[in-house]
């Protein structure tokens, strides 16, 4: 896969597809669902929430799905479930606005970036162990939702740092898609009404649907948001990032490569 196959991927099958989405519980989790069953997926809500999530389609029915309670930190407990999921969204994230106390620092790491990495890697050993069977099958897919706090200002510093150290980390492992058992999309999402920003412009119905649309028509970076500027300097920090990153870091190294390095000398200094 070259870089524009990185950007715009190829057309998404979805029907009949088991699509696990966390925040869940949210205003864009619950849309994602209710748009992904409406497209025909099987949908599986992964959720902080103790509370089941009730949801109804178009004609007032109910919407059965599979609902998994998951905390972060304890990503590897998904472990068994993402064995037989084809498409992970990881969506879950957390606004702390003007805060930035150690403990409010220390949050905003751990659930938008590092739960996000650590249920990305989870996801990832696992399509890479399970291989593709079927050349003519779809890929597994991971879809991460970064914000385009990436690359623009959100009113809240610890969102904007953690969101950009997760998009960092996606265009780090970017650079191993080529010829893997998976496909990663990003998500760079604009302000939408939701308990996180309640005075986002957008509907978040009308994203889910955004995003669902630009996924289906095969855009590997999908972008939804007023700003037009994000158009233009979103796609332009992919590129630097991948061209930086695929300069500095080098090949992959597989495990057995790995554990034969000797280890770095003084590495307090």
């Amino acid at each position: 896969m070259n870089l524009l196959d990185a950007l715009l991927g190829r057309a998404l099958p979805l029907k009949g597809r088991r699509v696990a989405v966390s925040g869940a519980s949210g205003s864009l989790g619950r849309e994602l669902l209710q748009e992904l069953q409406r497209r025909g997926a099987e949908p599986i809500a992964l959720s902080s929430s103790p509370e089941p999530l009730v949801l109804r389609g178009g004609d007032g029915q109910l919407i059965g799905l599979e609902q998994v309670q998951w905390s972060c930190g304890e990503e590897s407990a998904l472990a068994p479930l993402l064995e037989h999921v084809d498409i992970l969204v990881i969506n879950h994230g957390l606004n702390v606005h003007g805060a930035r106390s150690p403990e409010a620092v220390e949050r905003s790491l751990e659930v938008n970036a590092l739960s996000a990495w650590r249920l990305l890697e989870l996801f990832v050993a696992i399509c890479e162990r399970q291989g593709r069977p079927d050349p003519a099958s779809p890929l597994k897919e991971v879809w991460v939702n970064t914000s385009e706090a990436e690359v623009q200002p959100a009113l809240s510093p610890l969102y904007e740092l953690s969101k950009r150290l997760l998009g960092e980390l996606l265009s780090l492992r970017q650079l191993d898609a080529p010829g893997a058992p998976w496909r990663l999309r990003r998500l760079v999402l604009g302000p939408f009404r939701s308990a996180l920003n309640p005075i986002g412009v957008m509907p978040a119905d009308f994203v889910a649907r955004q995003v669902l649309g630009q996924a289906s028509r095969g855009l590997g970076l999908i972008i939804v948001t007023p700003n037009p500027l994000t158009y233009l300097t979103m796609p332009l920090a992919a590129l630097g990032r991948r061209i930086y990153f695929g300069l500095i870091t080098g090949p992959k190294i597989g495990a057995g490569a790995e554990a034969s390095r000797p280890e770095p000398r003084n590495p307090d200094r």
